[in-house]
């Protein structure tokens, strides 16, 4: 995890924060396949865990967050799609990319992992 100073992590609190208070959009309502042991994070849980986590994934992709409700997912190559996100009341957390699509994802912990399940029920660990 890279070094992230006190200023740093409170600005993009701060900027999660804010994202908290949009409504829950129709796509995150939806019901989650999460399994027996999971524990969703919540809004303000899942704000301060991507303030302060890399999201990286086995297949060599990573999420970054931020600054404000800025999104990239880095593939392994190094190809980048970006949008805006921001996260739901349910701990979920919706991207509209630039290229018009758009998703939502749930993450949670299941014992010491943290995953993430997508619209489909895939269910991806973070390294």
């Amino acid at each position: 995890m890279p070094p992230y100073t006190a200023a740093r992590i409170a600005l993009r609190m701060l900027a999660l924060a804010a994202l908290t208070a949009v409504p829950v959009a129709a796509a995150a309502a939806e019901d989650w396949a999460t399994r027996p042991g999971d524990s969703r994070f919540g809004a303000e849980e899942l704000a301060a865990f991507l303030a302060t986590h890399e999201v990286r994934f086995y297949d060599g992709g990573q999420s970054l967050y931020g600054p404000g409700d800025a999104y990239a997912y880095v593939y392994d190559g190094g190809y980048r799609a970006e949008g805006r996100y921001r996260i739901e009341a349910d701990g979920s957390v919706c991207v509209a990319f630039e290229n018009g699509f758009s998703r939502c994802d749930l993450y949670v912990r299941a014992g010491s992992r943290v995953l993430v399940i997508d619209q489909k029920g895939d269910r991806y660990p973070l390294r």
